[in-house]
């Protein structure tokens, strides 16, 4: 069990200044992630998926505690939309297996055009070997229902809980871990603003009952402009601590 606090992404040119000096040159960025943080979600995944050398590199890369979440490729969530997803899953799950100890949460992130379909969410978890831990983020309102959550349960795969502009925050933990997205408190635009403490108490309230339900939890912060999500990251980290 254990809380693990960080960001979507390690590498933007306007973080310099903020996580690393500048100028600081784009390799080397991660170096300065790790001595800050001990886990980061990975989403340049989701535009090109990684090489497997690429996953054995950050598995020697990454210290010793750290967990990499990654998320999955747009082949398969937006172009496919889950639709046979067996030659993606097989891709996955060999680059899943470089990361040994390193590995945290595959992240699902489905197309906000995308409307609910049971059949075929249940298909692909079907998919999904037993020892890979999947969190699904849903765009569309359609899939929120009791249906849903319960096919996520059985599967223990975890409904992403959403902060964000325009999107429900449904505080739903349906597997054995929690997994929360941070996309902004802006009510207008994702990704945009940076967090109140008080925003950011009211999520340590509910961090802390996860916890003592006995569930790990993930959180990212995705609102990335301006260092927001670095600071709000450390911020939060204080508050639990």
């Amino acid at each position: 069990m254990g809380i693990h606090i960080g960001t979507s992404g390690w590498s933007y040119d306007h973080w310099q200044g903020v996580l690393y000096p500048y100028p600081t040159p784009v390799h080397d960025r991660l170096g300065y992630y790790v001595q800050r943080f001990r886990t980061v979600e990975l989403n340049s995944s989701f535009y090109r998926w990684p090489k497997q050398a690429t996953f054995a590199s950050w598995r020697q890369r990454l210290p010793e505690g750290f967990q990499l979440t990654v998320k999955a490729p747009r082949g398969l969530t937006h172009a496919k939309k889950l639709y046979a997803p067996e030659r993606w899953m097989d891709r996955i799950s060999v680059c899943w297996h470089e990361l040994l100890d390193k590995r945290a949460v595959l992240l699902v992130q489905l197309a906000p055009q995308q409307v609910c379909d049971y059949n075929r969410l249940a298909y692909f978890l079907n998919q999904v070997p037993h020892w890979m831990r999947v969190a699904v983020e849903f765009r569309h309102s359609s899939w929120h229902n009791e249906a849903i959550f319960g096919l996520l349960e059985q599967h223990q795969a975890a409904y992403c809980i959403m902060s964000g502009a325009h999107l429900p925050c449904v505080l739903r933990a349906t597997a054995p871990f929690v997994y929360v997205r941070l996309h902004g408190p802006d009510t207008e635009y994702l990704y945009g603003g940076s967090y109140s403490e008080t925003d950011l108490r009211w999520w340590a309230d509910r961090i802390r009952e996860w916890a003592g339900m006995g569930k790990d939890v993930y959180v990212y912060f995705n609102n990335d402009g301006g260092g927001h999500a670095v600071r709000n990251a450390e911020t939060l980290r204080w508050l639990l601590s």
